[in-house]
């Protein structure tokens, strides 16, 4: 039975899964080694629980005993938890860091899941003690309003881990999907092409990025390409895109594209930092 869960990463996504268990009604923990990061994370929720209130869909009680059962902490030896889910950058040296800090901290019960979106679950299982009670558990960005999560089984995850881990998504109301560790895993497989054929277009100089936008919204893409990523994040999209290229044996079709490299150089990463293929009011 899970009772409580620790965040460890307090940017966008790991302040929206923190937002997300504690709203389902879960003792929760949000760590993060920037003290800065954790206080625009819990004014990001405090923000998005007041808009929940005011549009009704949150109790002014509610929310008060949302915001009671939070934790912030920038102290790794604090986050002991039944279950502790990890955002931070999309490194496999740094998560498997990360993950080994944390299994000292913990006991042999305690699950420990990745919400990556494209590193590979099996080689970070292999590295880690207790790999029976590792998985994928990843949340697709805006965490609070997504409704997917991708339960990702490595071959040493147990059947107990992943019932665990598909049941709890349920309870933090969303809908898991199980699937075996893989480039990508499944959404992230198969929307590569949906970024990067808009990137080819954009290099052609075939058409510019609102124009593509425009267009595949109106064919029934709630969001097109472009705004997509700025949303997700360049610096996360590409990322995910060179991992899926490696994992692949690099196949030009999926080759990463030198504009969106660029943008992360440049740091204009969408939403996040006021700029990306559009630019953003903050």
């Amino acid at each position: 039975m899970i009772h409580t869960i620790c965040i460890c990463g307090a940017g966008t996504m790991g302040s929206g899964i923190a937002q997300t268990a504690a709203v389902a009604g879960f003792r929760t923990t949000l760590f993060d080694v920037d003290v800065e990061v954790l206080q625009k994370g819990r004014a990001s929720i405090e923000k998005n629980l007041q808009t929940l209130k005011e549009k009704g869909r949150l109790t002014p009680e509610e929310e008060q005993n949302t915001l009671q059962r939070f934790v912030l902490t920038a102290d790794i030896s604090q986050c002991r938890a039944d279950i502790i889910i990890e955002a931070i950058v999309e490194k496999m040296d740094a998560k498997l860091d990360l993950f080994r800090q944390l299994a000292g901290y913990n006991d042999s019960h305690t699950i420990l899941a990745s919400n990556t979106s494209s590193l590979s679950i099996t080689r970070l299982a292999e590295q880690l003690p207790h790999p029976e009670r590792f998985a994928g558990m990843h949340f697709f960005n805006p965490a609070p309003l997504m409704k997917l999560v991708e339960v990702v089984r490595a071959p040493q995850t147990s059947d107990t881990t992943v019932n665990t881990l598909m049941d709890l998504s349920k309870k933090m109301g969303k809908t898991p999907v199980l699937c075996k560790d893989a480039p990508g895993f499944i959404v992230n497989h198969v929307a590569r092409p949906y970024y990067l054929e808009a990137l080819r277009l954009l290099e052609q100089g075939l058409a510019d990025a609102e124009t593509i936008d425009t267009l595949m919204e109106a064919t029934g893409f709630k969001m097109g390409p472009f705004r997509l990523m700025d949303l997700i994040g360049n610096d996360i999209n590409y990322a995910v895109s060179c991992s899926v290229y490696e994992a692949m044996g690099k196949p030009a079709r999926l080759q990463p594209s030198p504009i969106q490299e660029q943008k992360v150089k440049d740091g204009e990463l969408g939403r996040k930092s006021g700029k990306g293929y559009y630019t953003y009011l903050h």
